[in-house]
């Protein structure tokens, strides 16, 4: 449940700021699905008129795919109607980078598959900081309407929830050569928000997201490799006094952008690009210092895909370094839970093969190794079929945690329209879940 002494503290403030200007205020303002061999992402934007697009592909050989639109602008307006943005100030992103606490966290010194001990199911600020085609701090709320603060951080803990990945796109904020320096206040407002779960005793991954920089060929693969060197140093050296609580992710779902193998699984040159990407990666972070030499980190396939052929290229150090996780991304069955076209129809009596085939590699490649997994995405679509959708979580993420696989819904705040909706949680003040019994199912699923 929300502090309601707090945020009944936030309200006064923000009422005696509001006094003060003479009552003028303001309000606040992609992914993997595979069986054997099939891959899918789904990338989607809930802005006014932008184009959110899936890309997938259901079996070996077959390529479909679906583009969507959502508007952001009066996508909650009918549930969230007597709901007022709290423009509180303590929530507001802060754009002073004069000052910076210093951080020194004493780390634990345990294996990621103890650290996953620790956490069971995870949510998504998808849409948000991920988000491009804005190259300002008002990125944060191009694609959905509602600025990130430390409520919805709270809710996730009160609910059960143990980890929040934070997907950032870091291209439109940074230098494109040179030193690859990142804005400043892009990086203040990163940390801002990485703090948010931090403070509120989660689990907190930070990525590189929709990074349209990395292209994994020959001929891009020298540039893409300089700069993302460049900017894990940057991150790396921002958060190295943090503990094992921040975990951080090299990529997100790196492909051949374009083509027709994007979502195929590329070539084996391509993945093994990839695989180069993540050994630069994780070289960069455990040469930067403070905590980063025992920070957990996450590596990721060609596309995060959950096809057999890619999870078989995904790069891992041969060093013994027992703090490496695998991150992959699975919306399954397709058809059901990514496909917006397809049914809306599930059953444990007959739909399980897609992701009882892909658990069965996870545990084949990796968990029988002592190789720990996170699925960093997953989710099911909203067709107004809130018990299939229910049953199909229950099962899934079940079946995963008897495997010790954490997994992450997909939340891109998006509920209306036919687009990819994913939406669970309602962002605005005070933050609920709008699937309060699916987000029950979730949780008990995965903590038995």
């Amino acid at each position: 449940m929300i502090n309601l002494k707090k945020y009944a503290a936030a309200i006064t403030a923000a009422a005696a700021a509001l006094m003060i200007v003479s009552g003028c205020g303001n309000g606040t303002a992609g992914n993997g699905n595979t069986a054997t061999g099939e891959l899918s992402s789904a990338e989607t934007t809930a802005s006014g008129g932008e184009t959110l697009s899936a890309e997938t592909t259901a079996s070996a050989g077959e390529t479909p795919s679906a583009e969507t639109t959502a508007a952001a602008e009066g996508q909650k307006a009918d549930e969230s109607s007597s709901k007022e943005e709290d423009p509180t100030p303590s929530d507001e992103p802060s754009a002073d980078t004069d000052e910076k606490k210093e951080v020194n966290m004493e780390i634990r010194d345990i294996s990621s598959v103890e650290l996953l001990k620790e956490i069971r199911i995870g949510w998504n600020l998808g849409n948000t900081l991920d988000a491009t085609g804005d190259k300002t701090l008002g990125a944060e709320t191009h694609w959905q309407p509602t600025t990130t603060n430390t409520y919805m951080m709270q809710l996730l803990k009160d609910s059960g929830f143990d980890i929040v990945r934070i997907p950032v796109s870091w291209g439109e904020h940074m230098a494109s050569s040179g030193d690859y320096k990142v804005d400043p206040e892009w990086m203040s407002r990163v940390h801002e928000i990485v703090d948010y779960g931090i403070d509120n005793g989660l689990y907190v991954i930070l990525n590189t997201h929709h990074e349209e920089w990395y292209m994994p060929t020959e001929d891009d693969k020298a540039q893409d490799i300089e700069q993302l060197k460049a900017l894990w140093q940057q991150i790396a050296e921002e958060f190295k006094g943090y503990d094992e609580h921040l975990i951080f992710e090299g990529t997100n779902e790196p492909r051949l952008r374009g083509t027709s193998l994007e979502w195929t699984g590329g070539t084996p040159d391509s993945r093994a690009i990839v695989g180069e990407y993540a050994k630069t990666f994780y070289e960069t972070v455990r040469a930067s210092g403070g905590n980063n030499a025992k920070r957990h980190l996450m590596v990721t396939g060609y596309a995060a895909a959950s096809g057999r052929e890619s999870l078989e290229d995904i790069w891992l150090p041969d060093n013994g370094d027992d703090k490496v996780i695998v991150s992959v991304h699975a919306y399954l069955p397709y058809d059901f839970a990514l496909n917006v076209s397809g049914t809306d129809k599930w059953s444990v009596e007959k739909d399980t093969g897609d992701i009882d085939t892909f658990l069965k590699n996870l545990d084949e490649l990796f968990i029988s190794k002592g190789i720990p997994v996170m699925i960093g995405e997953f989710g099911v679509l909203n067709k107004d079929n809130l018990d299939d959708r229910i049953a199909c979580t229950e099962y899934y993420v079940s079946e995963a945690r008897k495997l010790g696989i954490p997994m992450l819904w997909w939340d891109n705040n998006a509920f209306h329209g036919n687009g990819e909706n994913f939406g669970i949680m309602d962002r605005s003040m005070p933050p609920v879940w709008k699937a309060q019994k699916l987000v029950d199912a979730m949780i008990k699923a995965a903590k038995g």
